[in-house]
């Protein structure tokens, strides 16, 4: 499993890193604290991006 920070997730989804912490913060985007770290998993971005394409009208 790979872990990625705020700012790799913000450079993969070409999103600021603002709006990342925002989905944190709401719970749409799952991530996981290491000490003072903020990382968000493989898994985690897999599962936000499904949730994305669950919403979107075919």
């Amino acid at each position: 499993m790979k872990a990625y920070t705020v700012e790799q997730v913000a450079e993969i989804l070409q999103i600021g890193r603002d709006k990342v912490y925002a989905l944190i913060r709401t719970g749409r985007l799952h991530s996981i604290k290491i000490d003072k770290l903020r990382r968000i998993t493989d898994q985690h971005l897999a599962d936000f991006i499904a949730s994305l394409e669950d919403q979107s009208p075919n």
